[in-house]
């Protein structure tokens, strides 16, 4: 992903460079579309980004590996259209955020449990080949 900062805010960016600058592919792209997450402008087939699309296909990717649903992306990108001084959104955005941070823990806590599992297990098995072998 290419850093924002130093970018024009009227530079327009094409699908192809939208790719390479986010490795996504278009498909991706147009399916963010489809899902009303981006609003590219068009001129005839082609597809216009500007620096609203760049930022809010890089709040899409940092949702989604959080592990955020893409309806709930879309929920937090479209609280701020709301007149509220982007109050509303922080108040979503906040909570769904500490909610999935506590989720993530409770994975972690969880993976580590079945990994010490799979270690074990592992021990157990391969004490069990040895004596095996040395039968």
């Amino acid at each position: 992903m290419t850093l924002e900062k130093n970018i024009d805010r009227n530079q327009t960016w094409s699908i192809s460079q939208m790719c390479r600058d986010y490795d996504v592919t278009p498909r991706t792209l147009r399916f963010y579309e489809q899902k009303e997450l981006l609003a590219p402008a068009r001129r005839g087939w082609t597809r216009i980004f500007n620096y609203r699309d760049r930022a809010r296909l890089k709040l899409i990717l940092r949702g989604k590996r959080a592990g955020f649903s893409l309806d709930e992306i879309k929920e937090m990108l479209d609280l701020y259209n709301l007149r509220d001084g982007k109050q509303k959104q922080l108040e979503v955005a906040s909570t769904k955020m500490r909610e999935r941070l506590t989720a993530l823990k409770d994975q972690r806590v969880e993976l580590e449990e079945a990994i010490g599992d799979l270690e074990n297990t592992i021990k157990v098995i391969d004490g069990m080949l040895k004596e095996k072998v040395a039968v």
